[in-house]
């Protein structure tokens, strides 16, 4: 079986990480990673750890460790150990596990590859730009000292690149890739302050923690070579590499970032987002099962997801999509489901009797028409606005007001008739129960589907009954047709509203 080729079950059980840093924002790159390396662990009944790399402390933000578990269990992706829950390997996260770092850094002091950093900044920045006057990039194993001192934790600790070389290796995704001798340092380790690099510290750990696959973004391709002197140093068998594709803006000119909107994925939740469309949403950015199927569920994703079907070019993040997506997974739920996702965005006593809890069940299929996220859900029955610039379902609580005129048909021209027809509407519905049973959209419409027929097209046709039943009820040009609206709101308030009308037709 090729390197590339993970078609088959793998040799040995799948470890995989994700371990970002506590900064306080969780970009959708990262959760992309996140989502794809748990994806592969749980497709092979692997072992997916969340690791929180906290070694840089000025960057740190309060609450972020608790954010970052937050956003990932919003999004379903469990994990078997993290900092919440120790490993046999120990602590998750890294400011917890400085003695394992040291150990390491001995090891690598006491092969002689390793030694304390023996200038000062100043005196490092001198030869920065001395090599900036010489045309030449500034490389910290030109200015190596021939003897070591013992290092006492005071000063930082730089690994001697054990061999300068050009470094070969292979990408699961990217194949066969290679740098020259001129990515390679002497970089550091452990700093002053004790703490180690994110170049040192991820390596260790990926070791005790037995990761077999590293999914990371394309950033780290450059560094690779440091890492895989470190690896000689350590005399260890790297993981496999998993290089992800960027996700790119909209337009596919440049990597998504925040000052082209991206949000923190939890925003996404606040929104009104569902977290299976998410899921699914993230799943194909950079990633093509085959096929044009673009809804998948959980059980879908990991029946399907492999490695050798992530795809080397960037994927763009459409909203669009992700709108048009989250939609159909609101379609996919029950009334039940729906409604106790939605009743929290729903307005209050937007019926004339708040507690009709019926007429709310009434609507629910109306509201699922026409959002794309529950957030929407207030817009839909906005009042303040006049005309078309209310909510689509603002007839519920009450008709905006409008003009007699506003109820004659376009085709129709005496307003005498139109008093008419709402007339004849009115009697018909006079004579229908008010039950919930029988005053339905359809039985509305077949009790009042003869008269409309039988109005001649000269005279107006159909649209000179429904037309001001429409606005008598709504008092917009533009809402759910009059049969629903009837149902919706129920048989007195119909009445209501049709004989308002009427008494409006008759002021001068």
């Amino acid at each position: 079986m090729s390197k590339n080729d993970n078609s088959e079950k793998p040799a040995k059980p799948i470890v995989t990480r994700f371990a970002p840093s506590p900064t306080g924002f969780m970009h959708i790159g990262g959760v992309r990673t996140a989502l794809f390396a748990w994806l592969w662990a749980r497709k092979n009944n692997g072992t997916f750890i969340l690791r929180i790399e906290d070694t840089d402390k000025e960057r740190e933000v309060a609450g972020s460790i608790e954010h970052i578990q937050k956003s990932l269990t919003w999004l379903g992706i469990d994990w078997n150990f993290g900092p919440d829950k120790k490993g046999p390997f120990g602590s998750c996260i890294q400011s917890q596990r400085l003695d394992t770092y040291r150990e390491y850094a001995h090891k690598l002091i006491e092969k002689g590859l390793a030694y304390p950093d023996p200038y000062t900044q100043a005196e490092i920045e001198i030869f920065r730009k001395q090599a900036e006057v010489e045309k030449r990039p500034f490389l910290y194993r030109n200015h190596r000292p021939k003897t070591f001192e013992k290092w006492d934790g005071t000063k930082p600790l730089r690994l001697k690149v054990p061999e300068i070389k050009r470094y070969k290796w292979n990408d699961v995704v990217r194949g066969n890739l290679e740098a020259g001798e001129e990515a390679l340092d002497d970089f550091i380790l452990i700093k002053a302050d004790g703490y180690p690099t994110y170049n040192f510290a991820h390596i260790i750990d990926d070791l005790n923690m037995g990761v077999t696959h590293i999914l990371r973004g394309d950033e780290f391709i450059s560094s690779t070579p440091r890492f895989l002197s470190l690896y000689d140093a350590l005399g260890i068998v790297p993981p496999e590499f998993v290089t992800l594709p960027p996700i790119l803006r909209d337009d596919r000119t440049k990597k998504l970032g925040k000052r082209d909107g991206a949000k923190d994925i939890l925003e996404y939740k606040t929104e009104g987002f569902l977290p299976d469309a998410m899921v699914n949403f993230l799943a194909l950015i950079g990633w093509n099962p085959g096929g044009t199927e673009e809804i998948m569920n959980r059980k879908e994703l990991l029946t399907q997801f492999s490695l050798e079907k992530i795809q080397k070019s960037g994927g763009a993040f459409n909203e669009e999509k992700l709108l048009w997506m989250n939609k159909m997974y609101l379609a996919k739920l029950s009334d039940e489901e729906f409604l106790k996702l939605a009743e929290n965005f729903i307005p209050k006593n937007i019926f004339r009797n708040p507690t009709d809890a019926n007429k709310i069940k009434k609507i629910l299929p109306l509201i699922r028409e026409k959002i794309h996220v529950v957030n929407e859900i207030p817009t839909l029955f906005e009042t303040t606005g006049t005309g078309e610039s209310s909510g689509e379902l603002s007839f519920v609580s009450a008709p905006l007001p409008y003009s007699k005129n506003a109820l004659v048909w376009k085709k129709e021209k005496d307003i005498a008739n139109v008093a008419t027809h709402i007339n004849a509407v009115v009697k018909i519905f006079e004579s229908m129960s008010d039950s919930e049973i029988d005053f339905t959209a359809d039985k509305i419409k077949t009790a009042i589907w003869p008269y409309t027929e039988s109005i001649p097209a000269e005279d107006g046709g159909r649209g000179s009954v429904l037309w001001p039943m429409r606005f008598a009820l709504s008092g917009k040009e533009k809402s759910p047709d009059p049969f629903i609206m009837s149902a919706i709101i129920g048989k007195q308030e119909t009445l209501v509203r049709l004989g308002a009308a009427l008494k409006l037709i008759k002021t001068t």
